[in-house]
């Protein structure tokens, strides 16, 4: 096995489950484990998750719902894109449930039902204020009355997707969601009849109880992560990925000597670097260069020069550290701790996008802390 992992934490994932269900009852939980679980391996997600009671997951695409099935997860996955026609017999065959927001992806489904002489059972996604797919609700409720009784697609659930529920500033969610409940009143008028509803996300599961519905769709929150600086912290939260590798090699390096690729980093005075086997093929940013930092021994060491495809190099000193020494990239070593927060600082992005950009090549090693 390779130095460079990411260790996951189930109990972290099993006590942020716990911790979203006793805030959102009696509201089901779909677990939202879309691309690879956001990079954690949406296999062992899925099936710890089911062990704490969740009864639904989403992923984004066709191909990550069968990933599922051939795994033998068999409870309900909704697919959030939309659905062509060469994909939409998959829907039958692995038992999936389609989002529609357009005739083209109904009629789509209506007919690989039809061929397999089966029911397709389908989501409406409503474009409530997002603007990316979802039928536009003030159509919403013509287009549902038009395909409601059509044979062999049964119209399970209508969702909307808010654009920023993690903001301080409500007031556009709300919005949203008032525009979802006028389309949910008028289908109530016109007796038409839809089992599920659901609408949020991780922000609104924190800040929008009104949102809840039926089913909320908690995605980074499982991962033990709030979706901005703004959301209450109205839960508590565990990280549950750690990055780590070890110390590859170590060289003296003398005063004005440069390090890695376009000579970024030239030494000030004698010194030793550590070359870690981590870069940015395996998901540490090449923009952490000459930026990021790692813990060696429990003490922080500074990233040096580019970081390559393969490899990084660290500027240790004279400080105890050897060859096969643990370096935590994201994570905690004894009482110090290099927070994915802090990352995002440093490359002004999000959580959603640290976790995901680590790569299929980094191993996922699962356990359960006792500690979590």
């Amino acid at each position: 096995m390779r130095p460079t992992v990411a260790e996951v934490d189930l109990s972290a994932v099993a006590f942020n489950i716990e911790s979203i269900k006793t805030q959102v009852a009696p509201a089901e939980i779909m677990a939202v484990v879309k691309a690879n679980a956001y990079g954690h391996g949406a296999v062992d997600i899925s099936r710890t998750a089911i062990q704490h009671g969740i009864k639904y997951l989403g992923v984004a695409s066709v191909e990550e719902g069968v990933e599922l099935r051939k795994a033998g997860i068999d409870i309900p996955i909704l697919v959030f894109s939309g659905l062509s026609l060469n994909q939409a017999s998959l829907y039958l065959e692995n038992n999936l449930e389609a989002t529609i927001f357009d005739e083209i992806g109904f009629k789509n489904l209506r007919q690989a039902a039809l061929a397999a002489h089966k029911q397709a059972i389908a989501h409406i996604k409503i474009d409530t204020g997002m603007g990316r797919v979802g039928i536009d609700w003030r159509n919403a409720v013509e287009f549902i009355e038009k395909i409601y009784t059509t044979e062999a697609v049964q119209i399970k659930a209508i969702y909307t997707h808010f654009a920023n529920s993690d903001h301080l500033d409500k007031s556009y969610a709300l919005l949203q969601l008032a525009r979802f409940k006028q389309v949910l009143d008028r289908l109530k008028e016109m007796k038409i009849a839809i089992p599920l509803k659901h609408a949020a996300n991780s922000g609104a599961i924190l800040d929008i109880p009104e949102s809840y519905f039926d089913l909320v769709r908690p995605g980074i929150t499982i991962y033990g992560y709030y979706p901005s600086n703004t959301t209450l912290e109205s839960i508590p939260l565990k990280p549950v990925m750690s990055f780590k590798s070890r110390v590859l090699y170590l060289k003296h390096v003398g005063k004005g000597e440069s390090i890695s690729y376009d000579r970024t980093f030239l030494a000030s005075r004698a010194t030793r670097v550590a070359t870690i086997p981590v870069g940015y093929a395996d998901g540490y940013s090449r923009l952490l260069s000459n930026q990021g930092q790692v813990l060696i021994r429990g003490e922080f060491f500074p990233v040096i020069g580019r970081v390559t495809m393969d490899l990084l190099m660290v500027d240790v000193g004279e400080k105890d550290v050897q060859i096969g020494d643990e370096v935590i990239l994201f994570g905690k070593q004894g009482e110090k701790e290099i927070t994915i927060q802090s990352i995002c600082e440093k490359l002004n992005t999000i959580p959603y996008e640290v976790l995901c950009s680590i790569s299929h090549r980094v191993p996922r090693i699962y356990s359960h802390r006792e500690d979590s």
